[in-house]
């Protein structure tokens, strides 16, 4: 199908899994920390295993029962503090697989919609609190949630999300990011290109299908690159112990980690952004440094318990490697790689696994909640010999 192959080249425009190369950053800066920090990016002592529970929530066969992204916001702004019973997370998925599956069959009349959201009531993984949405068109058939609407915008462009926050500082608007893609040439199943990133505004308290949602075109972009690949809000009401004020906008530039910085108050007041140069935060994108390299389209930063901050990410892109690098600030300098899992689903030689993501937000004390997405080259084949492939898989990493 095309969305396949377009979700492919976008995730890994030149996939060669042997090249991986282990990459840091030298950069280095000031940073105003209020308590003492751990300053090693070398060394991280940890156990990992696979957190069964979460992944079972998505095997489902009813309704939604696949897709990949996965971010999780907090609805109540909390990005850095382990979620209660009583806090709503909202999880934002790209493509997705709708339909029903009966005695491990895929039945006819499926369908793949560009995005859907979930609710999760709590910080348990239990099925009887969770919910899928998505749109549904005037045949009552599965929709997009977002369909782009913004002055550049084709009717035929659609959205692949990235990641999203609450800010408080804006009336607890709910900001995702969300790239424009469009096919050139319908003949052509790879003739698709990112027309832009735009930003998705959700009042609060807004519910599917998001009637009111607002639509933003941003003028920062790359022609390979894009911002949204994570986010880390590191003020006092998102819960951030070593608070400064900003809300940091992480990008994917070909394979190259890129940092922005905002004031949450301004978070739509593009021309109050700032890009980390290697030295400083200059008004200029366009010279903007490369902080890490070989990392995947969809990551997370988080900070650790001991003032250090946590990159993850599926090292080269698209690969079974699940890396983790230690930054001394939320934009660097990150040590070494450190590799943290080796993904089984890629010994299938059509298998493959890629945007491995942190969710603080669900992670119990002393450990990160870990998700990385499963697909397949030759998906609809793949599909039908495994309906439930195509969904997110998860880990623990314990700190020791």
């Amino acid at each position: 199908m095309n969305y396949m192959k377009y979700q492919l080249t976008f995730l890994c425009s030149a996939v060669c899994i042997s090249m991986i190369v282990l990459n840091s950053c030298t950069t280095a800066s000031k940073f105003t920390q209020e308590k003492k920090v751990n300053t090693d990016i070398e060394n991280l002592k940890f156990t990992v295993e696979e957190a069964q529970e979460w992944t079972a929530l998505f095997n489902r066969t009813s309704g939604w029962f696949g897709g990949d992204g996965i971010f999780a916001i907090p609805l109540n702004g909390k990005e850095n503090e382990t979620a209660k019973s009583t806090t709503k997370t909202m999880l934002i998925f790209s493509d997705t697989m709708i339909g029903e599956i009966l005695d491990s069959i895929l039945q006819p009349g499926s369908s793949m919609v560009h995005q859907s959201v979930a609710y999760l009531d709590g910080n348990e993984p239990k099925k009887d609190k969770i919910s899928f949405h998505w749109d549904k068109n005037k045949e009552n058939k599965p929709e997009s949630l977002f369909i782009p609407n913004t002055p550049s915008a084709e009717k035929t462009d659609y959205y692949w999300l990235g990641d999203g926050f609450v800010n408080t500082a804006l009336k607890n608007t709910t900001y995702i990011f969300a790239y424009r893609m469009r096919n050139l040439d319908n003949s052509d199943d790879w003739s698709f290109k990112k027309m832009g990133t735009n930003l998705i505004a959700l009042p609060s308290g807004s519910l599917p299908p998001f009637k009111g949602q607002r639509q933003i075109e941003t003028p920062n972009n790359f022609e390979k690159g894009e911002f949204g690949a994570g986010i880390f809000v590191n003020t006092k009401k998102a819960g951030a112990v070593n608070s400064d004020g900003y809300v940091y906008i992480y990008g994917n530039n070909k394979k190259n980690l890129t940092v922005a910085r905002v004031k949450p108050e301004d978070f739509e007041n593009f021309s109050a952004w700032r890009f980390w140069d290697g030295k400083g935060w200059n008004e200029d994108i366009e010279k903007i440094a490369f902080v890490v390299q070989d990392v995947s389209n969809e990551l997370s930063v988080s900070a650790l318990p001991d003032g250090r901050y946590a990159l993850v990410f599926t090292l080269g892109g698209l690969s079974p490697t699940i890396g983790l690098c230690l930054g001394k600030t939320p934009y660097g300098p990150f040590g070494p790689v450190i590799k943290i899992w080796e993904a089984k689903e890629m010994e299938h030689k059509n298998y493959i696994t890629y945007n491995a993501k942190a969710h603080p937000n669900l992670s119990a004390t002393g450990e990160l909640l870990i998700s990385y997405n499963v697909n397949a080259f030759d998906f609809m084949k793949e599909l039908k010999a495994n309906p439930n492939l195509y969904r997110p898989r998860f880990i623990k990493l314990k700190f020791r």
